[in-house]
C-alpha cells in the first residue's frame, strides 16, 4: 500500500514537470542535451516507482493467497466437525429410540408382574378362607365322630363310624395338600416381589438400561431345588425359656449333642443343631459330610437356610446373623481330609443383608490351613447376586461363600466330588479346595460352628 501511494505522488509531478517544459516560452529553452538527461530522470524515477508498485502488488498477492489458503482450511475443518456431529447426533437419536423400547418393554413387564402379584394375593385369600372352612367342617366331624364312638357299643363299631374316620383323615390330607398349595404360594408371591424390587433398583442405578430386561428374561444356571427347612422350623412364638444359642442350652443341663430349638433377641423360634465339646455346646451352622445335599442353591435359600440338620445343611445368614449380634462369637472351622482332621478358630464380625453379610475376621488358634483372608471385607456371593469382583467362577465355586475381589479356590460350600476307591488320598474326592498358602486338599467333611467369646456374657 505504501508503494502504491508513492506512485500516485510521484505520477503528477512527473507529468506536471513535463507540461510546463512544453509551455516554456522560445526564450528560455534550455540547451537540448539538458532536456534530454531531464526526461530520463523522470523515466527512471517512474520505472523505479512501477517497479516497487509491482513488488508490492506481489507482496500482496502473495498475503492474500496464503490468507485465502487459510480460510479454505478452516472451512474444512468446520465441514468435518459438522459432519462428525450429524453422525453423533444420528447416533444418540438412534440410542434414545433403543432406550425408550427397553422402557416400553420393561413397563410392560412390570405391570405383568404387579398383576400376577394381585392375583396370587387373591388366591391365598381363597385358599385361607377354604383353609378354614375345612377347619371347622373337621371340627365339627371330629365332634359327631366322639359323639358316636361314646354312644355306640364297645363290641362292634359302627359302619357311620368308619365312614366318619375316612372322611376325617381325607379332610386332614386335603389340609395338608393346601398348607403346601399356600406355602408354594408365599414362594411365588416373594419371587414376584423380588423380581420387581431389582427392576426398581437397577432402574434408579444405571437409569434404565437393556441389559435389565435380560436380567429379567435370562437366568444363569438352574440349581436342583431343594425344599428349605426354615419354612416349617421356624415359628412366631413368644416364650421367655426359650435358649439364646446352644451355649445357654448346654448351661440348662442339656449336655447331649442334637437338635434343640433357640430364640435369639429380636427373632424367632427355630431348630439348630448343638455339638457339644470340651464341656461346653457349639452352634452348628454348616455340615458336609458326603455330598448327599446340593449346595448350589440360590440366594434365597442361602439367606434362610436348606438341608437337614441330622445331615448336611446350611443354616442360613440370616439366622447365624440374628445369632452372633448378640454377642462377641467365634468361628470354629473343621475340616477333615482322607488322612488327618484340622481346625482353625476366628474372631469374627458379620453384617446384615444390606451389607451383603459383609465377614471380618482375624485367626486366634488352630493347626488347620488358612481359611479366609484376615482383616479384609468379605462379601457373602452366589451366582444369582454376585458381590462387587466376583465375576464368572467355575463350577467348582458354584455354592455361596465369602470373597474379596477375585474368585477364590477356598469355597467350603463348593461342589462335592464323588469319592474315587483308588485315587491318592489328595485326589480322592470331596471338596477340591485350596488354602491361602496355596496348598490343595480334597476335604472329606467340613464343620462351621459358633461360640460366644465370653460364655458368661451368653447366659
Amino acid at each position: 500500500m505504501y508503494t502504491i501511494k508513492l506512485f500516485l505522488f510521484i505520477a503528477p509531478l512527473v507529468i506536471s514537470s513535463r507540461t510546463d517544459q512544453d509551455y516554456t516560452s522560445p526564450d528560455s529553452v534550455s540547451p537540448e542535451p539538458k532536456s534530454r538527461f531531464a526526461m530520463l530522470d523522470d523515466v527512471k524515477i517512474l520505472a523505479n516507482g512501477l517497479l516497487q508498485l509491482g513488488h508490492g502488488l506481489k507482496d500482496f498477492v502473495h498475503k492474500t493467497k496464503g490468507q485465502i489458503n487459510d480460510i479454505f482450511q478452516k472451512l474444512n475443518i468446520f465441514d468435518q466437525s459438522f459432519y462428525d456431529l450429524s453422525l453423533q447426533t444420528n447416533e444418540i437419536k438412534e440410542e434414545e429410540k433403543e432406550l425408550r423400547r427397553a422402557t416400553s418393554k420393561l413397563q410392560v413387564k412390570n405391570e405383568e408382574v404387579k398383576n400376577m402379584s394381585l392375583e396370587l394375593d387373591s388366591k391365598l385369600e381363597s385358599l385361607l378362607e377354604e383353609k378354614i372352612l375345612l377347619q371347622q367342617k373337621v371340627r365339627y366331624l371330629e365332634d359327631q365322630l366322639t359323639s358316636l364312638i361314646k354312644n355306640q357299643p364297645q363290641i362292634q363299631e359302627h359302619l357311620e363310624v368308619t365312614s366318619l374316620k375316612t372322611l376325617v383323615e381325607q379332610q386332614d390330607n386335603s389340609i395338608k395338600d393346601l398348607l403346601q398349595i399356600v406355602e408354594e404360594q408365599y414362594r411365588q408371591l416373594n419371587q414376584q416381589q423380588s423380581q420387581i424390587k431389582e427392576i426398581e433398583n437397577q432402574l434408579r442405578r444405571t437409569g434404565i438400561k437393556e441389559s435389565t430386561e435380560n436380567s429379567l428374561s435370562s437366568k444363569p444356571r438352574a440349581p436342583r431345588t431343594t425344599p428349605s427347612f426354615h419354612l416349617n422350623e421356624t415359628k412366631n412364638v413368644e416364650h421367655d425359656d426359650i435358649p439364646a444359642d446352644c451355649t445357654i442350652v448346654y448351661n440348662q443341663g442339656k449336655h447331649t449333642s442334637g437338635i434343640y430349638s433357640i430364640r435369639p433377641s429380636s427373632s424367632q423360634v427355630f431348630n439348630v443343631y448343638c455339638d457339644v465339646k470340651s464341656g461346653s455346646s457349639w452352634t452348628l451352622i454348616q455340615h458336609r459330610i458326603d455330598g448327599s445335599q446340593n449346595f448350589n442353591e440360590t440366594w434365597e435359600n442361602y439367606k434362610y437356610g436348606f438341608g437337614r440338620l441330622d445331615g448336611e445343611f446350611w443354616l442360613g445368614l440370616e439366622k447365624i446373623y440374628s445369632i452372633v449380634k448378640q454377642s462377641n462369637y467365634i468361628l470354629r472351622i473343621e475340616l477333615e481330609d482322607w488322612k488327618d482332621k484340622y481346625y482353625t478358630e476366628y474372631s469374627f464380625h458379620l453384617g446384615d443383608h444390606e451389607t451383603n453379610y459383609t465377614l471380618h475376621l482375624a485367626e486366634i488358634s488352630g493347626n488347620g490351613p488358612k481359611a479366609f483372608p484376615e482383616h479384609k471385607d468379605l462379601m457373602f456371593s452366589i451366582w444369582d447376586h454376585k458381590a462387587k469382583g466376583h465375576f464368572n467362577c467355575p463350577e467348582s465355586n458354584s455354592g455361596g461363600w465369602w470373597c474379596h475381589d477375585v474368585c477364590g479356590e477356598n469355597n467350603l460350600n463348593g461342589k462335592y466330588n464323588k469319592p474315587k476307591a483308588k485315587a491318592k488320598p489328595e485326589r480322592k474326592g470331596g471338596i477340591c479346595w485350596k488354602s491361602q498358602d496355596g496348598r490343595l486338599y480334597s476335604i472329606k467333611a467340613t464343620k462351621m460352628l459358633i461360640h460366644p467369646s465370653d460364655s458368661e456374657n451368653s447366659e
